[in-house]
């Protein structure tokens, strides 16, 4: 036995070994949790999936509930990788009263698919990515979306913006909030396609 395990005993010297490795372990994960936005009150942990971190998101039960409608949640529980701008609930709100309501009903399921669809891009580009590409093509980038829409990303200082194809710009408040399939980007307007 070394001087420092008589002095202490082996039983105590496991358990010091034991509580400084536990707490390494919990340092380490309370680092990895912190890189990543809290969004509507909610931690959004990088092992879940898009879905599973936004139905804790409590400025996001609109666009969960539009999802569902849409039958795209397997969709966003899938692989990906995805990057989604999330409009907030506030979003939805800003469009004319009753838009929401009437996209909801099963009649108009195709539109509200197409709608959706524009929010998201089949990539995993986090913001460092969006603003090199800006860059690179002199101020503003076009991206395709899933549902076939163009939006044109641009900048104000490191602030990013979307432009949707009816001219509206929504202003990416929370960036990266990344996923186990992809990354969100929490919008301020819900991007809609040329009607």
């Amino acid at each position: 036995m070394t001087p420092v395990q008589t002095a202490f005993g082996e039983t105590n010297m496991k358990k010091i070994a034991l509580t400084l490795a536990l707490s390494v372990a919990t340092f380490a994960a309370a680092t990895a949790y912190a890189a990543n936005p809290m969004v509507g009150g909610a931690p959004m942990l990088a092992t879940k999936n898009i879905i599973e971190n936004a139905v804790n998101s409590k400025d996001h039960t609109t666009l969960v509930a539009a999802v569902k409608a849409a039958g795209l949640v397997d969709t966003l529980e899938g692989k990906g990788p995805f990057t989604v701008f999330a409009p907030t609930n506030e979003a939805f709100a800003k469009l004319p009263a009753g838009t929401v309501e009437n996209l909801l009903k099963p009649e108009n399921k195709a539109t509200l698919v197409k709608i959706l669809t524009c929010h998201v891009v089949a990539a995993d580009a986090m913001a460092k990515t969006v603003r090199a590409m800006i860059k690179a093509d002199g101020g503003k980038h076009m991206i395709q979306t899933v549902g076939g829409c163009m939006l044109t990303a641009t900048m104000k200082g490191k602030k990013i913006m979307i432009t949707d194809e009816q001219g509206d710009v929504a202003h990416v408040t929370i960036a990266d909030v990344q996923q186990s399939n992809g990354v969100i980007h929490v919008v301020d307007t819900v991007l809609l396609p040329k009607m």
